[in-house]
């Protein structure tokens, strides 16, 4: 296993670092920056090999990410990264922009004075990474991520752990994919600046409205990025 991965957890929380923790982490990040493909049958003394890992850790990895949904077995074929599939996509999104929208009209009343400052340093950084990398906005995990910090600060725990563990990684492909657009990325950047600043005036209808304007842009982005991919 390469000494550079990060001991992330696979929920993000308390790092993991056994083996087949840092192997699942590895696994994770190569599907959801598309290096492994959605729909490439796994092949496990490739990835043994890659991860340098034996198949204990890396058949526990598996495990991890079918229960996430990033991997699929398929009868006659095997484990599999799960495809970018327009239904499912627009399924998840559906959900993701009924529960965000709550999540954020929760923060905008239950986030600290300190979160909200904290929130704000987050979105200047993600600003300056934007502006010195031609526009390619930042996709990070975790605390890093705009979206997570929100929904970890609403002050909801079980939305929290249905959008930031059982839902988190998969909407995170997606997501990785929109990214590539660069005409996204910059209306994305715009619409974080303006759901801060309804968050940071403490108005939980409008940051609601915000992002689930947010979330449904997104997904049209990728929709018109999968039709345009099949024909």
């Amino acid at each position: 296993m390469n000494a550079e991965h990060k001991s992330k957890s696979l929920d993000g929380e308390s790092g993991d670092k056994t083996l087949s923790g840092l192997t699942t982490e590895a696994l994770r990040e190569a599907i959801i920056q598309g290096e492994i493909p959605p729909g490439e049958k796994l092949n496990e003394p490739q990835l043994a090999e890659r991860f340098q890992v034996s198949r204990g850790p890396l058949r526990e990895a598996i495990r991890r990410l079918v229960g996430l949904k990033l991997i699929e077995h398929v009868p006659h074929v095997g484990a599999r990264v799960v495809t970018l599939d327009l239904p499912k996509v627009m399924e998840l999104y559906e959900v993701r922009e009924a529960l965000e929208g709550k999540a954020a009209a929760l923060a905008a009343q239950n986030m600290t004075d300190e979160q909200i400052t904290d929130l704000g340093r987050l979105l200047d950084h993600h600003r300056v990474h934007f502006e010195q990398n031609q526009g390619e906005y930042l996709q990070e995990d975790g605390d890093d991520d705009f979206h997570y910090k929100i929904i970890q600060s609403c002050g909801n725990a079980l939305l929290s752990h249905q959008l930031c563990h059982e839902l988190y990684h998969l909407i995170r492909m997606f997501r990785f994919q929109t990214s590539r657009l660069k005409s996204r990325s910059d209306h994305a950047l715009k619409e974080h600046t303006q759901l801060f600043y309804a968050i940071e005036q403490r108005d939980s209808q409008l940051a609601e409205i915000l992002i689930r304007r947010h979330i449904n842009r997104a997904k049209e982005s990728i929709r018109n990025a999968l039709l345009n991919n099949e024909t």
